[in-house]
């Protein structure tokens, strides 16, 4: 984010002079009654990296001059300004497309830390219900000893009768 501020920055300070002479025309423009003239004394300075898109590209962008007959070409102008912010739109979609991999690599990342995370408490859940279940049969045999011991019987073939006629007798 740093690094595309300050490239937005410095885009915007090296076309501070452009935007001063739209903004001084516009403002002329707005009140009919002034006339204004044109002339080519505004000196304009391109930013280089512009100038390499502009002159490495296939097709070209600006269709002239910046001056022609010592008059400033507002076209070429525009042209270029058009072409600039398709360089901050194009420096833009790629830092967003370099954030969208780094958090498709987190999001691989976090399902697999997931997966794992899932196999080891599947196996834990398993060692726990054999060893509960393990300890379960073997507090039920215990009993059944201590059962059959005090009475003679298995818990199981005890029945209610049983019970009550051993009761009585005693």
């Amino acid at each position: 984010v740093r690094s595309m501020w300050t490239s937005l920055t410095e885009m915007l300070t090296s076309l501070k002079n452009e935007k001063e002479v739209v903004a001084s025309v516009l403002d002329e423009l707005e009140d009919p009654l002034k006339q204004c003239i044109l002339d080519g004394n505004v000196v304009f300075r391109i930013p280089e990296m512009l100038i390499h898109r502009v002159e490495s590209s296939a097709c070209q962008y600006c269709t002239g001059s910046l001056y022609e007959d010592k008059k400033l070409n507002f076209v070429t102008v525009i042209q270029l300004l058009n072409e600039a912010l398709r360089a901050l739109r194009d420096e833009n979609c790629q830092s967003e497309l370099k954030e969208l991999h780094a958090i498709e690599k987190m999001v691989t990342i976090c399902k697999k830390t997931q997966e794992t995370l899932k196999a080891k408490r599947l196996e834990i859940e398993q060692q726990y219900r054999v060893s509960a279940s393990s300890s379960v049969t073997r507090s039920q045999e215990d009993w059944e000893v201590k059962w059959k011991s005090f009475l003679g019987l298995p818990p199981h073939k005890i029945s209610c009768q049983n019970l009550v006629s051993s009761q009585c007798s005693v």
